[in-house]
């Protein structure tokens, strides 16, 4: 899928954005590659008050869809730029794998099996690209991603991290990736922090 964005910074018949898009057909033709307009979507972001809908942008003789949301490696993202539908997504399809975990306990399994279980087919879908929207969710929306934890512990029988533990434990570990490759872009960017806080993320 190719994915088209603009901020709304550039007007809706802006040259720049419009020949950006007519060098990656130009570039395409000369790789012999051929984009597929039905699988390409435009979203477009924009919190203007006046805002109007741009003129379509044809590939090729055809209009390109205009997206309000589209799934990006398995992210859900939204021109309004909130997790609400990838919330929702995530929660609706950890409630289904819920179903294998109460069956399982049904059947007699022990507390550590079906903890494993959980954490493979449960917890791997909340936390699923987690440090890139939780800090962004809204209080009920992590509210209802907490349900579904509490849900797993009480079929499971024992206490489960939370999602915002999981959060902040991810967010620590790549923190302390960062800090230990000079060759990451970001690296300058922990030098700068504070030292108690540099010191907690070289720990993990």
């Amino acid at each position: 899928m190719t994915q088209l964005w603009w901020d709304g910074s550039l007007t809706t018949t802006s040259p720049d954005y419009r020949q950006e898009v007519e060098h990656l057909e130009g570039w395409c033709r000369q790789n012999n590659l051929c984009i597929n307009v039905k699988k390409t979507k435009e979203m477009i972001m924009d919190f203007r008050r006046g805002r109007h809908l741009p003129s379509p942008l044809y590939i090729g003789g055809t209009a390109v869809e205009v997206v309000s949301s589209f799934r990006y490696l398995g992210v859900h993202i939204s021109d309004d730029l909130t997790w609400s539908k990838n919330t929702s997504c995530l929660i609706r399809k950890a409630h289904q794998h819920l179903y294998f975990l109460r069956r399982l306990r049904r059947a007699g399994l022990g507390s550590s099996v079906l903890t494993s279980f959980y954490r493979c087919v449960v917890e791997s879908v909340l936390s699923s690209c987690i440090i890139v929207w939780h800090g962004s969710c809204s209080a009920a929306e992590k509210k209802a991603l907490q349900r579904v934890v509490k849900a797993a512990q009480r079929t499971v029988g024992c206490s489960l991290p939370t999602t915002t533990d999981i959060y902040t434990s991810r967010c620590r570990k790549r923190a302390s990736c960062i800090m230990k490759d000079p060759t990451h872009t970001a690296h300058t960017n922990c030098l700068s922090w504070p030292p108690p806080l540099r010191q907690e993320a070289a720990e993990h």
